[in-house]
């Protein structure tokens, strides 16, 4: 297959390429190097070794070109080494790589601050500040909340995932492998039930108003909504599964927030900049967050992350409040400015809407054809399959760790999620070739096949 000038591509092929098994010898060989000089609990879905990547491949250290299905967990949306961001973080490490913004700042951090309060939801006054990660920017919005409010309890979901934090791990639901071992957690954190429609007791078109009913009563009677600060809500939950809340669900918990002076956060940080279809997922339903947290495809690949909110929350911190030493770095405020300019100019939006167009029926398809596939969900290009056991709604994670082994071994490089470890997620670069993007379905069909 020829290559395809598509940002961040032009270098490489645009092709499926596996000339050796996966990983190969030469991964192998550094999975050695590894295994004496890195702590094992950082792991990684599949030990092959990176030495390229760009569009809609990553080539391994073998000259394997695996399809990707990944863009490292939605972060590389706009293309690996897109020409475009690796030209301004060249051109900025030319001229200087930190002088801490606290210290003596710079212009590109306003300006993504500046870019972000423009392009967040709603048209009301906002202020931004910059951080190094999801996480931290998940911790600064409850930081926030807390100071602005004067309240403590902080509201999260079941699924939910924010982080690895002492704050943010407890704010996720799931415990292993993110909180096992590794408490005891952070206090004043509540956890209601999601609106999860394949799992509803009562049938998905019942889920969006029973599950916020649900949330609104436990909230209401167990905790005081006086006494919540922030209510913070993945608008599809991530490393949850791609739980994407019945409809209805988020604008419930979003008014009775408004009526009762609760912060409603909405943590962003996989499904936004145009990852969903629109530029933030919680446009689809047409709420206005007081606060944002985003990070991952915001700086396409470097670590940059950012709370935005209404400046009358956000003014009321005081000076000193909020910050850090690596925050808003400028190497990865360049790279910000230019994914931002990727994505608008070229509609990327539109793109990961037509991603949707080409998956989402070919995945509904293959789910006809076989019973383990229980649901098929997702916006754009955050899409994700679950795994049962046939004619049950059991989880089966054995399969899902299966069907992920033969895409890799095939060169279809796939993530896996889900609290019960069930479900496949896909989320391949907005630039991705379609027919790239096509092979990559045609392999996740064969593994099916067996």
């Amino acid at each position: 297959m020829t290559s395809q000038n598509l940002s961040g591509g032009e270098r490489l092929p645009q092709e499926r390429r596996v000339v050796t098994e996966i990983p190969g010898p030469r991964s192998r060989e550094l999975q050695e190097r590894r295994a004496a000089a890195v702590a094992p609990g950082v792991g990684s879905v599949l030990p092959v070794y990176v030495t390229d990547a760009g569009g809609g491949v990553v080539v391994d250290a073998d000259g394997n070109s695996l399809i990707d299905f990944g863009s490292g967990i939605a972060v590389t949306s706009v293309g690996n080494a897109n020409p475009r961001v690796a030209a301004r973080v060249k051109e900025q490490a030319d001229r200087f790589t930190h002088t801490c913004f606290m210290v003596a700042p710079y212009e590109s951090y306003v300006a993504v601050c500046e870019n972000l309060n423009r392009i967040t939801p709603g048209d009301h006054e906002k202020r931004s500040i910059l951080v190094n990660s999801g996480a931290e920017a998940v911790e600064n919005a409850v930081k926030i909340a807390r100071y602005a409010t004067g309240r403590q309890a902080v509201v999260v979901f079941d699924h939910g995932y924010h982080g690895r934090t002492l704050l943010t791990m407890t704010l996720t639901a799931k415990n292993m492998p993110y909180k096992q071992g590794f408490g005891p957690y952070a206090p004043e954190v509540y956890r209601m039930p999601l609106a999860y429609p394949f799992r509803w007791p009562t049938g998905p078109e019942n889920c969006g108003p029973e599950a916020a009913a649900q949330a609104i009563d436990q909230i209401t009677k167990q905790i005081g909504a006086s006494n919540v600060a922030a209510v913070v809500v993945e608008p599809i939950q991530g490393e949850g599964g791609f739980i994407e809340p019945a409809p209805g669900f988020l604008p419930a918990i979003a008014e009775f927030c408004r009526a009762n002076g609760i912060l409603f956060v909405a943590d962003e940080v996989q499904t936004g900049f145009a990852r969903t279809g629109d530029m933030f997922a919680c446009e689809h339903e047409g709420i206005v967050p007081d606060l944002v947290t985003t990070a991952k495809g915001i700086a396409g690949g470097l670590p940059l992350a950012g709370v935005t909110g209404r400046a009358d929350i956000m003014d009321k911190v005081h000076g000193g409040g909020l910050g850090g030493t690596y925050g808003g770095n400028p190497l990865a405020c360049e790279a910000a400015l230019a994914v931002l300019e990727e994505i608008e100019e070229g509609k990327l939006t539109e793109r990961a809407r037509r991603i949707g167009e080409i998956m989402l029926p070919r995945l509904r398809a293959l789910a006809e054809k076989h019973e383990a596939i229980g649901d098929v969900r997702g916006r754009g290009a955050m899409i994700a399959i679950e795994l049962v056991r046939p004619g049950t709604k059991d989880p089966d994670p054995e399969l899902t760790a299966e069907i992920a082994r033969r895409c890799h071994a095939a060169g279809v490089l796939v993530l896996t999620a889900g609290t019960y470890g069930n479900v496949l997620r896909f989320l391949p670069p907005l630039v991705i070739p379609e027919h790239l993007l096509i092979e990559g379905l045609e392999v996740i069909e064969e593994a099916f096949a067996g």
